[in-house]
């Protein structure tokens, strides 16, 4: 299994460096993953990772991207909730990436 060296401590990790136990995550791995994939994380992606943490702890499912933008629109507004703007903050894939600094299985429909 995979690891990703973090703070003195190996964190286990899927094969596509998703969290394998999601009680290791903290904010300060997700700003850890971020800044290894050349990404800072801002308060718009803090308000992201956080509407998807809230939504797993709701629902015990990560949305693949469909939903996350309908479930954001929502929740933070049309202008947060659309694709343009979600992959501006998440250029790899604003399920997937976002899903992966917030520590949560890797979305459904994602491949």
């Amino acid at each position: 299994m995979p690891t990703l060296d973090f703070a003195g401590k190996q964190v286990e990790v899927d094969e596509d460096g998703y969290l394998v136990d999601l009680n290791d995550w903290t904010p300060d791995l997700a700003t850890h993953m971020a800044t290894a994939d050349g990404l800072a994380l801002t308060d718009a992606h803090w308000e992201v990772i956080n509407f998807l943490r809230d939504y797993y702890q709701k629902y015990q499912i990560a949305p693949m991207i469909k939903i996350l933008v309908k479930e954001v629109k929502k929740t933070l507004g049309a202008e947060k909730g659309n694709t343009k703007y979600l992959y501006e903050l998440y250029p790899a894939g604003p399920a997937k990436q976002a899903c992966r600094y917030a520590g949560l299985p890797k979305p459904t429909g994602c491949v």
